[in-house]
């Protein structure tokens, strides 16, 4: 019911958010006299904002054409190299480029599509042959594809390493590291000859006992049991996935919104100030933004309650209690894997630690193959995107990287 609730509540919107979004154009075309008045203004900065926020969305674009390598711009596409039911392998490839080192950038399963890691696909660009894993909304998922839980995440993963071939990096941002830390282990205890040169875990609950976050907290005073009851609600039948099973993406949107919901009116009132004013560009900025982080996706639930419980809750890959299809996840099979922890000084999703911790597991990797980096004033996104990501860590990636490619 709660599933069926928002669509009515979605389609709603969407009617009003396109009355507002034609009376914001009335109001604000040069052609009309009442758009000169102060009030005229007003009004129709208020339905443009008011508009952008109830608007319906779906997966963004990358949109990522080209990119600027030793000076010379360079033509970018994108290419499918592998689909599977619930994700696919893309690939950017440069136009003429070859002979950089191959990086698989793992994005997170929890709500949003790939693209909001757009600014860390467009950082690594001109340093590395970029794949990433572009997930698909459960809810477009047919029931006759079956299920995808913690297991089959490892088995993706190491399915995509596969098929780009050895030699290749990979980058976790946020919630992937475990299940990309279980792989690189259960690789490398199968010597896999595809299993990663690196592994970079940005962000990461690897375990979340330490420093424990809002987050955590959230996901470790409730049983179990609780978010089976509250949290999972079913497809409608209006989509492909009708009767699947999923954690959806609205409720981890709310989720997020709610812990900081003073400093995102405080950017839709921002952005009123702007257009009223009449900076188109800021405004822009801002609805560029909210046009990515409102783009949500559901996830399994047979996915989204292991997560909770192997994760947050039992804490199993610290513990030494993780399993992968019956077998444990041992760390110590990491012996040639070079493991760099990056975390943000300000992260409030992934505390100081969670993510270092990761480097203490390894107990047969060496030294030298291992690296941690704290940005200093970052906060959880800003460890992969913005000027900090930009300036500061990927830098740091990319020395990592070519420290560790032969």
């Amino acid at each position: 019911m709660l599933y069926d609730a928002y669509e009515m509540q979605r389609s709603m919107l969407a009617g009003a958010s396109a009355m507002a979004n034609w009376g914001a154009g009335l109001l604000q075309n040069p052609a009309n006299p009442f758009s000169y008045m102060g009030g005229g203004t007003v009004v129709g900065s208020a339905l443009s904002v008011f508009a952008h926020a109830a608007a319906p969305r779906g997966k963004p674009a990358f949109g990522l054409t080209s990119t600027t390598i030793d000076g010379r711009e360079v033509a970018v596409r994108e290419e499918i190299v592998l689909r599977k039911p619930f994700g696919q392998l893309k690939r950017f490839v440069r136009e003429g480029v070859e002979g950089s080192p191959k990086l698989l950038i793992v994005a997170p399963m929890s709500g949003h599509y790939a693209t909001l890691l757009r600014g860390t696909v467009e950082r690594m660009l001109p340093s590395a042959e970029v794949y990433i894993t572009d997930w698909r909304d459960a809810k477009l998922v047919p029931l006759s594809d079956g299920s995808f839980d913690f297991d089959d995440y490892i088995d993706y993963l190491i399915a995509f390493m596969e098929a780009i071939g050895p030699g290749a990096h990979m980058l976790a941002v946020c919630q992937p590291s475990v299940p990309c830390y279980a792989a690189a282990a259960v690789m490398s205890a199968d010597r896999n000859p595809c299993r990663p040169r690196t592994l970079t875990m940005m962000g990461g609950p690897v375990d979340t006992r330490e420093a424990p976050t809002a987050v955590n907290t959230l996901a470790t005073k409730r049983p179990h049991a609780w978010f089976e009851q509250n949290a999972i609600v079913t497809v409608p039948l209006m989509h492909p996935g009708a009767g699947r099973k999923v954690y959806p993406g609205f409720l981890q949107l709310a989720g997020f919104m709610s812990m900081n919901l003073g400093n995102h009116m405080m950017s839709h009132f921002e952005m009123f100030k702007h257009l009223v004013k009449g900076d188109d560009s800021s405004a822009d900025a801002t609805k560029e933004f909210y046009d990515e982080y409102r783009s949500v996706c559901d996830m399994t639930a047979e996915f989204y309650l292991q997560t909770v419980d192997l994760v947050f809750q039992t804490h199993a890959l610290p513990n030494g209690t993780m399993t992968h299809r019956g077998k444990p996840v041992d760390p110590a099979a990491i012996t040639d894997i070079g493991l760099l922890a990056i975390e943000g000084e300000r992260d409030d999703i992934s505390g100081l630690g969670q993510t270092r911790a990761a480097l203490t597991l390894a107990t047969a990797l060496s030294d030298d193959h291992k690296m941690y980096y704290m940005a200093e004033g970052a906060g959880h996104y800003g460890i992969f995107n913005g000027s900090r990501w930009r300036d500061k860590v990927a830098p740091v990636v990319e020395g990592f990287i070519a420290a560790h490619n032969d």
